[in-house]
């Protein structure tokens, strides 16, 4: 059975090459349009991995993260925090929120994928 992926970002363009990407690889996946609807359909499609943009409408990116955290039910959730908002206190609040990984716009599709890869393999330690 295929991993499951929830997309989360409000940019149609970066959530399409998101989409044509995943179901190249393999992958199940929903897409999120905000922070709001990322909360409900965590729960009703409980991913393996949240690809998660900071920058968004109602609920950002460090807040979905933050309760994503906080719920035992979603301890297993790895988080991809992939967003424009590289500056170095941005990627330390997202890692210190507990997000897997913190990629950068624009990002390398093919490292992207090696991400996603690595991290649905790992076992919830690598913090990059």
């Amino acid at each position: 059975m295929s991993k499951r992926v929830l997309i989360v970002d409000d940019e149609r363009n970066i959530v399409i090459s998101l989409e044509f990407l995943l179901e190249q690889a393999g992958y199940q996946y929903k897409v999120a349009r905000d922070g709001t609807e990322a909360m409900v359909m965590l729960g009703e499609f409980l991913p393996e991995l949240v690809l998660l943009d900071v920058m968004m409408p109602h609920i950002n990116g460090f807040e979905v993260c933050r309760r994503i955290r906080e719920n035992p039910q979603w301890a297993g959730i790895k988080i991809i925090m992939l967003t424009a908002k590289g500056q170095e206190a941005e990627i330390e609040k997202g890692l210190a929120l507990g997000a897997n990984a913190y990629i950068s716009k624009p990002f390398s599709t093919k490292m992207l994928m090696q991400k996603i890869d690595e991290i649905l393999e790992d076992d919830g330690t690598t913090k990059v």
